[in-house]
């Protein structure tokens, strides 16, 4: 496997690392993260066309973009790839097909399946897609020990349009999904908040969709308010600095970002499900701690193949948020875990989709960093 990292930004490529001499007639895949504004033109992807002819192109726009060990804003990341051993396969669609986005994450596993496949990566739309109902339509077609890992489109802070394209210029509503084919891939992930539960444990008692009503049979709002303190007269804002832990069984919990408040009808909605009867707690940002687990997250990619090449990131743009001028310390963490022969891509998302365990079935995440490596072995 060879890789080539490309800066495009101001409509040309300003920046190129290719240890390797792979010419760019000869990439198979490009994986691009950028921008609302940029990845949305049609010069962007006319651009990157002409320069990789012969290559499969998936962009998608996000919250900041991952360039080796930046964090940047305003241009598009790009990773090229050509493969020695493996295959690749792709397909999308769009949500507006479908009448559930359960549906959108069947057909796309479908699609791909095949009993070589390995790895599925997913790109999909981060404002229309429903990403929980998404990762459990894969689950339910997928074959077992396939990894699928992936993020949900971002749009900066706006969380107004989001865009998504394969082979095309990218648009809103589309998802996207690649799979790996062959023996002689290596993977590895992991995924890690790094978040502090604070207060009792309680019980979802009021639940639609991502849509929270009660908790303990008292309204949700006031009760999240209380908690918040000071920090209450700030919402909907605050809201990336307290998100909830729901735990889905004995030992695991995922975190949910708190998307928008409704003081009407007194209801929160979050980017995932809450499903009712779920144990939940809050949670509070420690700025050390979250970026001690993005070096956690490396440090467990690693112990599950000590031989990357490329390790795709995608985090969550509360993360972002919360970080502000220390982001690229996020980044950095997990660069001096791996060392400076892996290369470092990826993007900040609106959810982030992987595993809890090695190699089970992938659940939808918010304010994680999650990680996939990915290498040939001959």
């Amino acid at each position: 496997m060879k890789i080539v990292s490309v800066l495009y930004k101001g409509n040309e490529f300003i920046r190129e690392k290719n240890c390797e001499n792979l010419a760019n007639e000869d990439v198979d895949l490009v994986l691009g993260f950028g921008s609302s504004e940029l990845i949305s033109l049609p010069k962007s992807f006319s651009d990157i066309k002409l320069r990789y002819p012969n290559a499969q192109i998936a962009l998608c726009s996000s919250a900041g973009e991952i360039f080796n060990t930046e964090v940047l804003d305003d241009s598009i990341s790009l990773i090229a790839l050509s493969f020695d051993y493996s295959q690749i396969k792709t397909a999308d669609t769009n949500i507006k097909d479908y009448q559930s986005s359960f549906e959108a994450g069947e057909y796309l596993v479908n699609e791909l399946s095949d009993e070589k496949l390995k790895f599925i990566f997913v790109l999909s739309d981060g404002g229309s897609v429903n990403g929980s109902e998404l990762v459990k339509g894969m689950n339910s077609v997928k074959a077992e020990g396939v990894l699928i890992t992936g993020g949900l489109a971002g749009d900066g802070t706006r969380f107004e349009k989001t865009y998504v394209g394969l082979n095309k210029l990218p648009a809103i509503g589309n998802i996207l999904a690649i799979g790996f084919y062959g023996d002689k891939l290596e993977l590895s992930h992991g995924s890690i908040g790094g978040w502090e539960s604070f207060g009792l444990k309680r019980t979802v008692t009021n639940s639609k969709g991502n849509v929270l009503y009660k908790i303990d049979n008292e309204n949700a709002l006031d009760l999240y308010k209380s908690y918040l303190g000071k920090y209450a007269d700030e919402l909907p804002g605050s809201a990336l600095l307290f998100p909830l832990s729901i735990k889905i069984n004995e030992n695991e919990s995922i975190v949910r970002t708190i998307l928008s408040i409704d003081e009407k009808n007194q209801t929160m909605t979050f980017a995932g499900d809450v499903p009712e009867g779920s144990e939940v707690r809050f949670m509070k940002a420690n700025f050390d701690r979250l970026i001690d687990a993005a070096s956690d997250v490396a440090s467990n990619c690693l112990e599950m193949s000590n031989n990357p090449k490329l390790a795709l990131l995608i985090s969550c743009v509360g993360r972002k948020i919360i970080l502000g001028n220390r982001i690229d310390e996020e980044v950095e963490a997990v660069s001096e875990v791996f060392g400076k022969t892996i290369t470092l891509s990826g993007f900040y998302s609106y959810g982030e989709i992987s595993p809890l365990k090695p190699m089970e079935n992938c659940e939808l995440h918010n304010q994680t960093m999650t990680i996939t490596c990915i290498n040939e072995i001959e």
